[in-house]
């Protein structure tokens, strides 16, 4: 049995109101904003109402995957803005061709497997650290980033409010988590447990990113315990993306770079 849907002539102020209305309820703000717009172009074009209607409810779709993008980089809580295409691939020549890219498509993510920058200080590991998280998380997916000693004193304040369980759960759930500063501190042995704990509980399941000045054989002199030391190299070095950054300053070298290029163009003007 086919059924008549009725339809109700409106004047155009009528059905602007009803559509701001309906919009309202429906939590719909784009189509509430284009409608017009883009029903005015639609007319123009001469468009069916069905292509009208897709291309409205695309606008609204469009901007909410938008809005999701930026909510995603600012709960991810980056000290800074940083982006791959900031980044000169040339200051890692040992690097293979297409690594980076690669590592933006978020494919290791989704299988859960590590991501360790070394290198000495400004040799360009938060950049990348960042910039990585971002990509991730214009993509949807749940990251934070965070420093090792920001971490460490978080999870010991959860412990002493006996909240630990919730905030250990919390950190599980991200997709990714950037892990900076790895060794630039020393850690005493109930951080290092309690860091341990996040690590234990992302393992082979979801991934982290850390970012790290000293060499894998000197991380027992942040973790104190070199059986623990050894325990949290193997979990973040299982199947894991290793990107070793050296010991040229990246941050000095584009310095340098933006340096003569000021004084070029300025010797280069009329």
């Amino acid at each position: 049995m086919t059924t008549t849907t009725a339809v109700t002539a409106l004047s155009d102020p009528a059905a602007e109101a009803a559509i701001h209305a309906a919009c309202r309820v429906l939590a719909l703000p784009t189509v509430r904003d284009q409608a017009a717009p883009i029903a005015d172009a639609s007319a123009k074009q001469r468009l069916t109402h069905k292509a009208f209607l897709a291309e409205v409810l695309t606008a609204e779709c469009d901007e909410r995957d938008a809005r999701r993008r930026i909510r995603r980089v600012n709960e991810a809580r980056f000290p800074r803005t940083k982006r791959l295409a900031e980044f000169d691939p040339s200051a890692l020549p040992d690097l293979p061709t297409g690594t980076l890219a690669h590592l933006a498509s978020g494919g290791w993510i989704d299988k859960g497997e590590p991501l360790v920058l070394l290198g000495d200080s400004g040799t360009g590991k938060t950049h990348l650290l960042i910039a990585l998280g971002t990509a991730a998380a214009e993509q949807g997916r749940r990251v934070r980033y965070v420093t090792t000693a920001a971490l460490v004193n978080e999870l010991v304040e959860a412990a002493d409010d006996k909240q630990l369980s919730r905030v250990v759960g919390r950190y599980a759930r991200l997709d990714l988590l950037c892990l900076d500063e790895v060794g630039y501190v020393r850690l005493d042995p109930r951080g290092a447990e309690l860091l341990f704990q996040i690590i234990t509980a992302r393992e082979e399941r979801a991934s982290i990113a850390c970012a790290s000045n000293a060499p894998f054989s000197e991380w027992g002199a942040t973790f104190t315990d070199p059986r623990l030391a050894a325990a949290v190299v193997d979990r973040l070095t299982f199947n894991a993306h290793i990107i070793q950054t050296g010991t040229s300053s990246y941050r000095l070298g584009t310095s340098r770079a933006a340096k003569t290029g000021r004084q070029h163009a300025q010797e280069t003007q009329p």
